[in-house]
């Protein structure tokens, strides 16, 4: 695992990037609106130096940066590829698109990073089904130590023992689990956030005292409105309307949640969610 693609630029994308060039691979990140790829570098060099300065990075921060390289389209990337992640937003057409665009280079490994659809309905866009999995990073990708492996239909043994690797490389503790509608980590995940949400849409305390119940009560690292707001209110939105689709009303989205991504409060990313970010913490 020496030369990897990933495709996106927001917020896991850039994590994805980092953890392989951290690990001394080649990386060449996609991300074809200019702005956003500008963000990328400024993201990736400021965490590089912060890891540095803390002694976590083994070689400099400049070293680092040097090794992911930006491209503004898919068919720029190589081909053959170590592996290519995809990590655009959780829409299925849009990643069918990026997938059968990424498949076109021929990496020997395939993945999506979702976080909650179908690697099965994903497939149909990869001929070789074999070499494709989900492979489920968490945010920040270089702070969160778990990678979730998800096994599609047609997934080989090969291709999940050479994430695993994949995943040691880089200093995760993987997880393999089967390819059901929000996996293991988002279906428990959303779960708790949405009832979290309601809680606070009912008036049952406020969004601290909930987070504080979780995380004192019961040990969780990061309340689940904290964590809605560092993960995304509208990535949580999009997950939660494909599991309702599957699941039932247990997982309908409430109207709190639907009425803040409305209004543009997708949470720290956008300086406002469940919490004010507008000063970066």
């Amino acid at each position: 695992m020496r030369h990897v693609g990933v495709i996106g630029g927001g917020t896991m994308g850039v994590g994805v990037a980092y953890v392989f060039a951290a690990a001394g691979c080649q990386v060449e990140l996609v991300e074809p609106d200019a702005t956003q790829a500008g963000r990328a570098q400024d993201t990736l060099a400021a965490q590089a130096k912060r890891a540095a300065e803390k002694g976590k990075l083994t070689s400099s921060a400049a070293r680092l940066v040097e090794r992911v390289r930006i491209e503004n389209a898919v068919d720029n990337l190589p081909r053959a590829l170590d592996l290519i992640v995809e990590a655009v937003p959780e829409r299925v057409e849009l990643k069918r698109s990026v997938l059968a665009e990424a498949a076109k280079r021929a990496p020997r490994m395939l993945a999506s990073n979702t976080s909650g659809l179908s690697i099965g309905e994903l497939s149909s866009a990869v001929d070789d089904r074999a070499r494709f999995l989900g492979m489920h990073f968490f945010n920040p990708v270089w702070a969160m130590p778990l990678l979730e492996i998800v096994r599609g239909p047609e997934t080989s043994d090969e291709t999940v023992t050479a994430a695993q690797e994949a995943g040691e490389l880089i200093g995760k503790q993987t997880i393999v689990v089967a390819d059901a509608p929000g996996f293991a980590t988002s279906r428990l995940g959303i779960a708790l956030g949405l009832e979290a949400i309601r809680m606070l849409e009912d008036g049952v305390a406020s969004a601290q005292d909930i987070d504080t119940a979780m995380e004192l009560g019961y040990r969780h690292p990061m309340g689940p409105l904290k964590l809605t707001d560092l993960v995304g209110l509208d990535v949580r939105l999009d997950i939660a309307r494909h599991l309702a689709d599957t699941y039932g009303p247990r997982f309908e989205p409430p109207k709190l949640l639907v009425d803040k991504v409305a209004a543009g409060e997708t949470g720290k990313k956008s300086g406002k969610g469940f919490y004010d970010w507008s000063e970066g913490r």
